[in-house]
């Protein structure tokens, strides 16, 4: 499969969530700022839904729209045109009812490290409404599943970066919203403290929310996220699951069989199968590209079988989803910008 106009379209418009399941709709959503200089756009046109429960990963470069989509469905920005409804709210009609039914976990701390752990979820309990009564028994509900309970009357400012992220994360939870937004929950984490935010998000998910996560960490979306879209200078060029995301490489999935000696009806045997792209042998390695190679293993296996041919090693290996983007872009993630992005490699959603 090829990264052209119409794959690219096809793609994103047959892979959203059904109609009635979705708890957050993108319509024709466009942001632009002006100066005196120039005007930019920031969000172009950009269209999609995200079903409820999801775990939905928003990927792109610095400066790709990320934020200022975000801003936008968190009611802090109003889109320049078009619009979006988080479950029956539109965004620009019902500020405060969409507010009351998010959480918001920033990019940068805003928790205050002069206060403990327990204060500091009373102080936002309170900010965001919860009742009173209710309130202490969130609070150590909370700190449980965090494992900070016995850390409750201590100070903040004495926690590791793991610490106060799984805190600062429980905390734009404690009103149970149906959505929580999570801007690069992990950076700056060391990989232990970076395990425990996946297993304090996949907690959280378990309860129904639907979560929202950005992330520059492509290790962490293919982890976390059910589906994944990536956004490129503002526009939407892919969405769909991580498995139909690796499928847009035409090379697929690379499977070494090494050997030791090689018959020559293997090839064209193994070649005849509708999911190998290729098959070459060389240096005692047979080296196939295949559309899947999970499912095409079995077949090739059987050839192998049919000539009582050993196999020493068997790998596959699946293409990643900085593979995926770079094919889409022409740059990394972190990169920061796209130069040299191939021209035929983007697709308009509709």
């Amino acid at each position: 499969m090829t990264a052209d106009h119409t794959t690219q379209e096809d793609m994103i418009n047959t892979h959203h969530e059904p109609a009635g399941s979705s708890i957050i709709r993108i319509e024709h959503v466009v942001k632009t700022f002006k100066s005196k200089v120039k005007t930019v756009t920031a969000v172009d046109d950009v269209s999609f839904t995200v079903g409820r429960g999801e775990i939905f990963g928003l990927l792109g470069p610095n400066g790709a729209g990320k934020s200022t989509l975000i801003r936008i469905l968190t009611t802090l920005l109003t889109p320049t045109s078009g619009t979006a409804y988080l479950d029956t709210h539109e965004i620009t009609r019902d500020p405060e009812k969409v507010r009351g039914i998010i959480g918001v976990c920033p990019q940068n701390s805003t928790l205050d490290v002069e206060l403990t752990a327990y204060d500091n979820l009373d102080f936002y309990g309170k900010l965001v409404n919860v009742p009173d009564e209710i309130l202490d028994k969130r609070i150590w509900e909370l700190l449980e599943m965090t494992e900070l309970a016995d850390l409750a009357n201590v100070r903040v400012g004495t926690f590791s970066g793991g610490m106060r992220r799984k805190l600062e994360i429980v905390r734009a939870f404690i009103h149970h919203p149906l959505i929580l937004f999570l801007d690069e929950p992990t950076i700056g984490l060391d990989p232990e403290a970076r395990r425990e935010v996946w297993q304090q998000i996949a907690v959280l998910n378990k309860e129904k929310t639907t979560i929202i996560l950005t992330t520059h960490y492509m290790d962490e979306a293919e982890k976390l996220c059910d589906r994944i879209a990536f956004i490129d200078k503002g526009r939407l060029i892919a969405l769909d699951t991580l498995e139909n995301l690796k499928q847009l490489l035409p090379a697929g999935d690379l499977i070494e069989i090494g050997l030791d000696t090689m018959d020559d009806r293997v090839l064209p045997g193994i070649r005849s199968n509708q999911l190998v792209n290729s098959a070459e042998f060389k240096n005692n390695a047979l080296t196939i590209s295949a559309k899947n190679g999970s499912k095409a293993l079995p077949a090739i296996i059987n050839v192998f079988d049919s000539y009582s041919i050993p196999m020493n090693s068997i790998s596959i290996h699946s293409p990643s989803l900085e593979d995926v983007f770079i094919y889409l872009t022409g740059s990394k993630l972190d990169a920061g910008n796209n130069e040299g992005a191939k021209p035929g490699a983007r697709g308009r959603p509709s």
